[in-house]
């Protein structure tokens, strides 16, 4: 059975809903150790001196943050400790908001919450349908491994949904950040070329179904290390396509099309 990260309570006006919170996804990424070319040596990270070159002890490491210009102010990880929040017990709830109104781009990452006793299920269970009925999320905070989040709490079938939130502050504007971005299109009777990117989209678009997309590339990395170990030959994938420019658009918009057709209804 899986164990709880972190367990407190779901709070809102006097409502208080026991939960522990559960890590809902999980990481298949293989792993590799690091070893010296030509040999069987590990190579290890070490905690190292730059001017000294020595392996420095963990408790005698402190933290320093950058201000510019090369300068750094020294924190003690204690000072840190001592300012830091402590261990919460509870998960406020201060909104419910429309759960389409939230950008997926404030998406951290996702949990499940589960009640802890066998009492509390219907509590939880009257959450779950309230905010079901009402496509609501539920707007919060809580501390978790001394890190204070802001998180979204949803309903998805039988079991609500905590998903970790991005501050607003740290979601980036893409028009400050990004160059080459384009100017919105106007579209109209006579762009051709927007008429058939919207018929391509159409004629590929279905129902959302997950089990369909796989991680290809781990299993090429599973796929090498099998080939490895069994001594065969490693094979190089071919590179990718070269970017379409803007005088062929429309040419391999309406191949795309025809393939897109084609290949539903075959």
């Amino acid at each position: 059975m899986a164990r709880a990260i972190w367990t407190g309570a779901i709070t809102f006006g006097l409502v208080s809903i026991p939960v522990g919170v559960f890590a809902a996804t999980e990481d298949h990424t293989v792993h590799f150790h690091q070893f010296q070319r030509g040999s069987s040596d590990r190579v290890r990270n070490q905690r190292v001196n730059e001017r000294t070159g020595e392996q420095v002890e963990y408790g005698d490491i402190v933290k320093g943050a950058d201000i510019g210009d090369g300068e750094h102010v020294v924190v003690d990880p204690d000072e840190l400790d001592a300012i830091a929040p402590g261990r919460s017990q509870s998960l406020e709830i201060s909104d419910f908001v429309d759960l389409d109104e939230i950008d997926p781009l404030y998406f951290q990452r996702t949990y499940w919450l589960a009640p802890t006793r066998d009492g509390d299920a219907g509590p939880y269970g009257l959450l779950l349908q309230a905010m079901t009925d009402t496509n609501r999320a539920a707007i919060g905070s809580f501390v978790m491994r001394n890190k204070q989040y802001l998180a979204a709490i949803r309903p998805d079938r039988d079991v609500l949904a905590m998903e970790t939130l991005y501050f607003a502050d740290e979601v980036r504007d893409p028009r400050a950040e990004l160059e080459n971005l384009p100017a919105r299109r106007k579209g109209g009777r006579d762009d051709r070329e927007l008429d058939m990117a919207t018929r391509l989209i159409e004629s590929m678009s279905g129902p959302w179904q997950p089990e369909q997309y796989h991680d290809s590339y781990r299993e090429r990395v599973e796929q090498l290390i099998e080939d490895k170990r069994r001594g065969r030959e490693v094979v190089t994938e071919s590179e990718p396509p070269e970017p379409t420019e803007m005088s062929g658009l429309l040419d391999a918009l309406q191949r795309s099309v025809d393939a897109a057709r084609d290949g539903k209804s075959a």
